[in-house]
């Protein structure tokens, strides 16, 4: 059967399910509306290392071994990992993994890298290419403070349309099969890839506004390419656009006559309390979905509050040179349809 839909999608004739997953964040991130559904929550952003680079690597080794034992497997069991972070070279990625001896395929969408991977790693079980899939990804609010924007010691001011890159990692695995016990998460039954998108903004402190674009064409592709309507879906679910990349996502819809504004949920919205922390926007950085997806999205499907989900990370494309040559700031973002097993 021909898995191939529409111009960017993929409905999957072989089902891939989520076994098991894993959480950890720091501790803004675990004094948040979510932070009793992580499963590791650090009271130290250094984590017990010495750099903050060093700090996110542990992440993403913590985060895999706890997926790992979640699921009763071994490292030799994952027949490839898919991962990547918001560091120069994913090196966060590579000294974070590299002891498990796993095959690598490193990714790198921005933000919307936990999107990516697990597309990616869900082809690779649909397509048969491999048994056991893991996926990962991480981001550490300093860090990416220090690779795009300015060191902490420096104690720049924010503008209220920046948001706060999440320090965290989400780990997950995929499979073909269904273990003896019976137990998985969530399934993944097709995906949407988005293209890049660049309307010209350069404010790399107004990121939800850049994304939302690209949030706005894969969401209306993926409506496109399955013949299907908001209402098909119990939540369509954003990465890290933050309440200002919101406003614009659901402008940018409706003038397609598409209205997601009833069922829309952002990772970044809901990862921190707008009230009680000073996070402006919202939360963003790779883990934001990544941890938001492992703790709360794939509990609400298990538990059966949610049928379907629309999962839709999003990225900005930027580097500190691109920034700083005095360009544009594109977007991407990537869809995947998860439904309850």
């Amino acid at each position: 059967m021909k898995q191939r839909l529409g111009r960017s999608s993929i409905k999957y004739d072989r089902d891939v399910y989520i076994l098991n997953s894993a959480s950890i964040v720091g501790k803004k991130e675990g004094e948040g509306p979510l932070g009793l559904l992580f499963d590791l929550v650090g009271d130290d952003d250094m984590f017990g290392c010495n750099t903050w680079e060093e700090a996110e690597s542990s992440l993403q080794k913590d985060a895999v071994y706890l997926a790992l034992e979640k699921a009763a497997l071994k490292a030799d069991d994952i027949s490839i990992v898919f991962a990547g972070d918001l560091l120069g070279q994913s090196i966060a990625t590579s000294f974070g993994i590299s002891s498990y001896g796993i095959p690598l395929m490193g990714v790198y969408g921005a933000c919307s890298t936990c999107g990516e991977s697990l597309a990616a790693g869900s082809m690779s079980i649909a397509g048969e290419f491999a048994d056991k899939v893991l996926c990962v990804t991480s981001s550490h609010f300093a860090s990416a403070e220090k690779e795009f924007r300015f060191p902490l010691e420096y104690g720049n001011q924010r503008p209220l349309s920046a948001s706060w890159t999440v320090t965290g990692s989400g780990a997950f695995i995929l499979s073909g099969s269904i273990p003896a016990d019976g137990r998985v998460r969530a399934r993944i039954s097709g995906i949407t890839i988005g293209k890049v998108v660049d309307y010209g903004l350069k404010d790399s402190m107004n990121m939800g506004a850049c994304m939302a674009p690209a949030a706005a064409s894969t969401i209306e592709q993926h409506l496109i390419d399955f013949d299907s309507q908001p209402e098909d879906y119990d939540k369509i679910i954003t990465g890290d656009l933050g309440s200002v990349g919101q406003t614009a996502l659901f402008d940018l819809l409706k003038k397609k006559g598409i209205d997601i504004s009833e069922r829309h949920m952002d990772c970044g919205i809901e990862i921190f309390d707008a009230n009680e922390q000073d996070t402006h926007s919202g939360g963003s950085g790779c883990g934001c979905s990544a941890v938001t997806l492992s703790a709360y999205i794939l509990k609400q499907l298990e538990e059966g509050n949610w049928k379907k989900v629309l999962f839709a990370p999003t990225g900005a494309l930027l580097s500190k040179t691109s920034f700083n040559e005095g360009m544009s700031v594109p977007g991407i973002c990537h869809a995947l349809v998860i439904e309850s097993v």
